[in-house]
């Protein structure tokens, strides 16, 4: 996930964020599949991210759009925090931008199309993502782009109509942030600009050799395009590049009166079905090869082999209020907080703000938030398994919760692209599937 803040000595960020791990799981009964972002509660006190973790799964459960990465449930058990979201089998745009070094005009414009109407979506609900780039923008199986990541995304009130904390990834930041001026929504449509930027011509607008240099540039220099920059792009295109790295906030393009969707009536956009956009019916200009892996190899492998401390599930320890202790240092009371405040979610429990879902065409639904109990881990000889997320789901004939949820390590698509015997020379065996109604067990990589 993104980063929590910038530090002096930091230009950009590693792309492991504060909520640690990704693993994809299965809904045991339903078939489907999400990525499981987890945490363990020591890690998150250590690198003091309780608050960022605690406001992100706030947030995610207020928003459910078809081009975002939607919660679909959260629980915790003695040592985690997990949050499983919609898997996105396509990548992010950071591994398509590695592996392309640059993308055609036509296919940006596209992405770009997905992520305004995200953004429409989440700045009318008066909320800014902070981090838009590459690495948090993820393409599903069909090739569409949907902003994930929402770990410093702040919403706004009208008692608090502006921020004017530092937050995001320094590359991506926009005048207002790095220059504390006091900032709202406008940010994100700088932050696409210098993405789509990066898209199109392989690097970003704004560089420096440090921190400081960067913050200079942000500021104060023109903007400049390549010296071939026409016979890659379009005037059109041009104009939107310019329009999004305005530095005066109430010029930007997409900010002011009329807002994004003023931005999406631009020449540039023409052609393109709106509707057809949210329900995810245009037809992509690229589409993600099911057959290869979409993710770094090699990060994938490093995850896998080096992890120190393999995930376990810990059943949670109920007590009664009698026997909680008063926290007496400062990690007890920020592992407190944590148990309290990181709440379980089911999105399948009722209707989102009483209003019709989108339908995604891959594997998104609705989303609620639920009273029931936290989840109990189990752990069978082969699969760790979540025990079901009701704790008064009825038991079927055979013992199993039918309608709880259980989700299950499965082999991540990279790892299928491997010789068993690479793995075996470096100390590592697939699991021998021997119920063919599980899977292997398997890490899936950093990215959802």
């Amino acid at each position: 996930m993104g980063a929590v803040c910038c530090t002096p000595e930091e230009i950009d960020f590693g792309r492991e964020g504060a909520f640690g791990k990704v693993r994809i799981v299965q809904h045991r009964l339903t078939g489907r599949e999400y990525a499981l972002k987890y945490i363990s509660k020591s890690r998150c006190i250590e690198l003091n991210a309780t608050h960022n973790i605690l406001a992100e799964r706030r947030l995610l459960e207020k928003i459910e759009h078809p081009l975002i990465v939607n919660m679909r449930y959260a629980f915790q058990d003695e040592e985690h925090l997990f949050i499983a979201l919609d898997l996105m089998m396509g990548g992010s745009m950071q591994f398509l931008l590695d592996r392309f070094s640059t993308l055609k005009e036509m296919q940006v414009r596209f992405y770009v199309a997905d992520l305004l109407c995200a953004l429409e979506y989440l700045h009318g609900r008066r909320i800014a993502h902070r981090d838009i780039k590459p690495d948090n923008i993820l393409l599903d199986d069909h090739g569409h782009a949907h902003l994930s990541d929402f770990n410093i995304a702040t919403q706004f009130y009208p008692n608090k109509p502006q921020r004017f904390s530092r937050a995001g990834s320094l590359a991506y930041m926009s005048p207002e942030i790095v220059g504390k001026q006091g900032y709202s929504t406008s940010v994100d449509l700088w932050s696409l600009g210098v993405t789509a930027f990066e898209l199109l011509f392989g690097k970003r607008p704004f560089t420096g050799k440090s921190s400081d240099q960067i913050t200079q540039a942000i500021l104060h220099d023109d903007l400049v395009f390549p010296d071939n920059a026409l016979e890659l792009i379009s005037q059109d295109c041009m104009d939107v590049l310019r329009g999004l790295l305005t530095k005066a906030p109430s010029d930007r393009y997409g900010c002011g009166q009329g807002g994004i969707s003023n931005l999406k009536k631009h020449s540039w956009f023409r052609g393109i079905d709106w509707q057809a956009m949210v329900q995810k019916t245009a037809i992509p200009p690229f589409k993600p090869n099911k057959d290869e892996s979409n993710f770094d190899a090699v990060h994938e492998l490093e995850e896998l082999l080096l992890e120190e401390v393999p995930l376990r599930p810990h059943k949670r320890i109920a007590k009664t209020s009698m026997e909680l202790p008063q926290p007496e240092t400062e990690d007890s009371r920020h592992r407190q907080w944590m148990d309290e405040k990181f709440l379980p979610f089911d999105y399948t429990r009722n209707n989102f703000e009483d209003q019709p879902r989108h339908q995604d065409t891959t594997r998104s639904a609705s989303q609620t938030s639920i009273p029931s109990p936290t989840p109990d881990l189990t752990i069978n000889p082969t699969l760790m398994t979540t025990s079901t997320i009701d704790g008064n789901a009825p038991m079927g004939g055979n013992g199993k919760g039918l309608t709880g949820t259980r989700l299950l390590r499965r082999v991540g698509s990279a790892l299928d692209h491997y010789e068993q015997a690479k793995y075996k020379a470096q100390g590592y065996a697939l699991t021998p599937n021997d119920d063919e109604t599980l899977s292997a067990l398997s890490e899936a990589g950093k990215h959802v």
